[in-house]
């Protein structure tokens, strides 16, 4: 299960890193939306978890753990053969479409954003099945959340080191984005597709033992409508929301707010991205040994912190404050989980699922932001006071939501 988190961690990241060298290479004729285009990537990504999201729930309980994970990355693969699809269109035709006499975008972009939608689909499945799992498996001196934030440190680890491979890897180290060439993402992208199908296959044949009480027989309508009426759940969703929502804002935007508002070059943004997840999975290692302090606790001091630490980059203007969040998100999506699931026993598995369609927040809020940057002229520092908003709502989680709704016997 801390080998798939490394997975998601990776392939999320990596989605979220190609907003610019996309922005460069097809949202040349953008006009002056190319910001909002760039970033319907990743709304492309989160909105599988929306959509998907009770779906991926259901084949947990038909087809289990394992099964769903198999599922997920061979999805996975489907949808980075897309992107390697979308570079082939590029290259060899020019087949574009008009929104309108200043915009024009190539269909290639387009079979893009079908790739990070069916990418983020097969990360779906995997989360459904990866989570839960953590919560409910007993590991003696161990806490759910704790569990939660080992595998935490593997998918921060890959969220790490995906700007990187990005911008190191795949393109070179250019820092000029006029000479990135998106056909240099083909033989990095058929690699990473071979290595998925390998992991897909070693899957299938391991054995994962399945844990008895964490799936439901009941009809799926009357479970999910269980579901909905436990009042911490739905708060949970939506603090899900959010936490996904202002970890991707900074975690992406960082790298367009460098580039529009400070003049920074491509190398030296994806450093500021990097160094963000890098915050993350330091917090996420110190949180795999808190086994004594409790997921509301966690919850609400590093919520706090985060809106008094951003509130401090856009008093000053400098990207510094919002690389040292990363310290405090670390630990928000154990805690959160972990205070929704809580004592659901055979509802875990179908509140996961309705936990997952939160994460549709790491779609809008970015690509939220990104249109308000727009409309600011192509500015960033003040969209900064939405994410502050976002850490706002979880930190009314912790202290009063998260108390709701507790189940009945």
């Amino acid at each position: 299960m801390v080998i798939m988190m490394t997975v998601i961690g990776f392939i999320t990241s990596i989605n979220q890193q190609f907003q610019l060298p996309i922005k460069s290479a097809y949202l040349h004729s953008a006009g002056g939306w190319t910001n909002s285009f760039a970033t319907l990537l990743i709304f492309a990504f989160f909105l599988s978890y929306l959509v998907l999201g009770p779906t991926s729930a259901r084949f947990v309980e038909r087809h289990g753990y394992k099964m769903t994970i198999v599922r997920g990355l061979v999805m996975l693969a489907g949808g980075i053969l897309l992107f390697i699809l979308s570079a082939l269109l590029f290259i060899y035709t020019s087949l574009w479409f008009m929104l309108s006499e200043t915009v024009r975008l190539p269909v290639s972009y387009l079979i893009f954003l079908l790739g990070s939608f069916v990418c983020g689909a097969g990360i779906t499945f995997m989360q459904s099945s990866v989570n839960p799992y953590l919560i409910a498996c007993t590991v003696p001196g161990t806490s759910a959340v704790q569990r939660q934030n080992i595998g935490g440190v593997g998918n921060s680890t890959m969220t790490m080191l995906a700007p990187l491979f990005v911008s190191m890897v795949i393109f070179g180290g250019v820092d000029d984005l006029e000479a990135l060439q998106i056909q240099e993402v083909i033989l990095p992208m058929i690699i990473l597709m071979g290595v998925v199908l390998i992991l897909s296959y070693i899957v299938k044949r391991l054995h994962v033992p399945h844990i008895e009480g964490t799936t439901s027989g009941e009809d799926a309508e009357v479970s999910f409508k269980t579901v909905w009426r436990i009042r911490r759940v739905r708060l949970g969703c939506i603090a899900l929301f959010c936490y996904v929502g202002v970890e991707v804002c900074i975690g992406a935007n960082i790298i367009l707010y460098g580039q529009n508002d400070l003049s920074l070059s491509y190398s030296t943004v994806a450093l500021y991205a990097t160094l963000y997840w890098g915050a993350m999975l330091v917090g996420r290692f110190v949180g795999s040994f808190l086994n004594r302090v409790s997921d509301r606790k966690l919850l609400w001091s590093t919520t706090l912190l985060s809106a008094i630490l951003i509130l401090i980059a856009v008093v000053t203007n400098q990207p510094y404050w919002l690389i040292a969040v990363g310290l405090c998100h670390s630990v928000m999506w154990g805690a959160i989980y972990s205070l929704a699931l809580k004592e659901l026993g055979s509802l875990a598995t179908r509140a996961s699922g309705v936990l997952l369609m939160g994460l549709i927040g790491g779609a809008l809020l970015p690509f939220l932001q990104s249109l308000l940057a727009d409309l600011l002229g192509g500015a960033y520092h003040y969209t900064w006071l939405l994410v502050i908003a976002g850490e706002l709502y979880m930190l009314y989680y912790a202290l009063v939501g998260s108390r709701f709704g507790e189940v009945k016997a």
